[in-house]
């Protein structure tokens, strides 16, 4: 009988400890063991360990999703603005990018062919891309996003004023305790239901990682959210009316500017600039033309005031 209730209480257990393994903060994860250790993929028969006591980096679920996408496997769906002339979006979308040991990004990223680029700590390629010799001294830091959220219509008037608050709650609840300082500024359109959050942290400072939580909310947005909970996503709630967002667009502020030239530009963005600087160069001209005319008027009008004198 003892050695019955023995069995039954360890089998309880070990249920109990199967339930306890699991990974909060990425739905694809495998956790099994005592102490309880969490992998995902990133490549075939490559498994990487991960920390669930806080989001995955960004560099390891980008693997995971082009793996996921390589074995058919369910992954991403495809006043505003720039904060800053410097800030950019992210254009070439994912990609199979090489990690540090620490789930960082590489500054130089291949993506297993012969053309090359720098990347800043998002992954976003920050310079043209040349070939394999191409230099990337260092991994820029990201120390600004800026978020633009659309929410879905709603019942009456969201409480502008509350809407700060509100977000920053949201973000620090649904992100792992984000610091809610970091969110600085919040601009609101009612008419466009457009919400536009900066989130910014000191210049050098490293213990932060912006993207992470960018990336995070950007599924969530997407209808695709990596947490474990699906059904408690990113919805900031004013006045006990819940907002939920429809689009999202993330810029990206590095502590350095990029270095992005014409060159690879498209014909077609080339030949817009190059009418609007035809444009203005012939504005110039015609106004240069136009004053020369006006002075040379005037000094004809003058000497012939001076002629009787």
């Amino acid at each position: 009988m003892k050695l019955w209730i023995c069995l039954v209480l360890a089998s309880l257990a070990a249920a109990a400890s199967a339930q306890t393994c699991q990974c909060d903060v990425l739905k694809w994860a495998s956790c099994d063991g005592t102490p309880c250790e969490c992998t995902i993929f990133v490549a075939k028969g490559e498994k990487q360990p991960i920390n669930c006591n806080k989001l995955i980096p960004k560099c390891f679920l980008m693997k995971l999703e082009m793996y996921r996408a390589s074995m058919n496997l369910s992954t991403r769906t495809g006043i505003g603005g720039k904060p800053v002339e410097t800030a950019f979006v992210d254009n070439d979308g994912i990609y199979n990018p090489e990690c540090e040991r620490d789930g960082k990004f590489k500054a130089k990223q291949c993506n297993n062919t012969e053309e090359c680029w720098c990347v800043n700590s998002a992954g976003v390629r920050r310079t043209d891309k040349g070939d394999k010799n191409i230099k990337c001294e260092e991994l820029v830091e990201t120390h600004w996003v800026r978020l633009q959220l659309t929410h879905k219509p709603v019942q009456g008037e969201v409480n502008a004023e509350k809407l700060k608050a509100a977000i920053a709650d949201a973000i620090n609840k649904r992100y792992k305790n984000f610091n809610t300082s970091m969110v600085e500024e919040i601009q609101y359109d009612p008419e466009a239901r457009l919400i536009v959050v900066d989130v910014k942290k000191e210049i050098g400072e490293r213990q932060t990682d912006l993207t992470h939580m960018a990336y995070y909310m950007e599924k969530d947005v997407k209808v695709l959210p990596l947490f474990k909970d699906e059904g408690n996503k990113f919805a900031p709630v004013v006045d006990g009316q819940k907002l939920d967002m429809e689009k999202i667009l993330v810029y990206y502020v590095d502590e350095k500017p990029p270095t992005f030239t014409m060159k690879h530009l498209s014909g077609g963005i080339i030949a817009v600039i190059v009418v609007v600087v035809l444009a203005v160069v012939a504005g110039l001209l015609v106004l240069f033309f136009a004053r020369r005319r006006e002075k040379q008027q005037y000094n004809k009008a003058q000497q012939r005031e001076l002629d009787p004198m």
